[in-house]
């Protein structure tokens, strides 16, 4: 038997088919007939599937391309085959596609590549001659694309998926920064019996601020101000 169905994503048209039909995901093979167009901010078409249920031998009456594909598990990291750098999905086509109109607007392309694929989380490399720009001071400007491409992930597939923008191994370098900035104000803190305020940060440096400190003994820290850039405040317990 052959049907079709619609869904603002691939999994929830999926997710329609087993519901409406009663069969789980094995029963039935998947043909896709309509991908989520998205254009920079043009994410309104709904994807459309066609769905071959299986004969009792197992077999479907066509053979057809299959929507999921094979998960391995490591570790925590789910892999979806062999790690590859370019896109597998209408997910990972749409964020190259976003990312590539975005960073063409600005005037500083560049050419996404995907670092990694985890169960809730999609890593993506920038390669540019433009790294510098794209960074911006303190990140920023990578933060805004990051949170931008977010949107996406959150409208497309929902839940705590996160995708997670990287160029020049920046994240990397600044996490380190950061754990030592961390160390160092630390120790003054109990030097001085002053508490000191950090510059304004991203929610994700604030907590790795917050768990460098979180074992020091007479040392304890709280986020001040609004927005997304707060400032972490480090605190000598003494002062009480």
């Amino acid at each position: 038997m052959v049907h079709e169905f619609e869904g603002r994503t691939e999994k929830e048209a999926i997710d329609t088919a087993v519901q409406s039909l009663g069969l789980t995901r094995d029963e039935f093979d998947v043909e896709i007939l309509e991908t989520q167009k998205s254009g920079l901010f043009n994410l309104s078409k709904k994807v459309r599937i066609r769905v071959f249920t299986r004969n009792k031998g197992g077999d479907s009456s066509v053979q057809t391309p299959i929507l999921e594909k094979p998960r391995q598990q490591t570790g925590n990291q789910v892999t979806y085959g062999p790690q590859n750098p370019d896109p597998e999905n209408d997910f990972e086509h749409a964020v190259f596609d976003f990312i590539g109109q975005v960073t063409e607007k600005m005037g500083f392309p560049a050419t996404p590549v995907i670092l990694y694929r985890e169960a809730e989380k999609l890593g993506i490399r920038l390669d540019s001659e433009h790294s510098g720009i794209l960074i911006g001071k303190k990140g920023k400007n990578l933060d805004a694309l990051q949170l931008l491409v977010n949107v996406l992930a959150a409208r497309m597939i929902g839940g705590d998926f996160r995708v997670v923008i990287d160029t020049e191994n920046y994240r990397s370098r600044r996490e380190e920064a950061l754990i030592r900035l961390a160390e160092k104000t630390g120790d003054q803190v109990k030097r001085t019996k002053k508490s000191r305020l950090l510059e304004p940060m991203n929610p994700f440096e604030r907590r790795l601020i917050h768990t460098a400190l979180n074992n020091i003994s007479d040392i304890e820290t709280k986020s001040e101000g609004d927005g997304l850039y707060k400032q972490v405040r480090v605190i000598y317990k003494g002062l009480r």
